[in-house]
Order: C-alpha cells, then structure tokens, then sequence
C-alpha cells in the first residue's frame, strides 16, 4: 500500500439516488480505486444504514462510520484493502 493511496479520498454524492444505485456506486468506485482508499458516500436513501456495513463486510473493506450532513443527507466512509 502507498502512502498516496492511504492519503486519496474520494467523494460520491448520491443524494437522492433510491436503492442500489448508492450501492452500485460505490461498487463501481471501489473497483478502480486502490488498496487504502477511502470512499465518502453521502445520500439521502435510508437503506444505506445497513447496506453501506453490509457491503463492506461482503468486500473486506472497513466501514469508517457515518456523519449526518445539514441537508439531511449521510456520509458513509469506506477504507478499501
């Protein structure tokens, strides 16, 4: 792992995109991106809650946690490995 792939971070605004597209994004992401990567989904679909964790245990990626944004909308951090 590089030091600049520990340092990227990659934004994806999904707000208002419904289930899977948030999902399928991030997927899409995480398969051009590097090992130490972090992605930053920030939606507006409820489902993320659980589909962002579940995601990532199915990938091996480690789930960050998530911060409300004052729009109402959520951003879920990923790490890829």
């Amino acid at each position: 792992m590089t030091d600049d792939a520990m340092d990227q971070e990659i934004a994806l605004d999904q707000r208002g995109q419904r289930c899977p597209m948030p999902i399928v994004a991030l997927g899409r992401t995480a398969m051009g991106a590097g090992s130490g990567t972090i992605i930053a989904v920030t939606c507006t679909d409820p489902g993320a809650e659980y589909d962002v964790p579940a995601w990532c245990q199915m990938k091996g990626a480690t789930y960050l946690g998530s911060a409300a944004e004052p729009d109402g909308a959520v951003t879920y951090r990923v790490r890829l490995t």
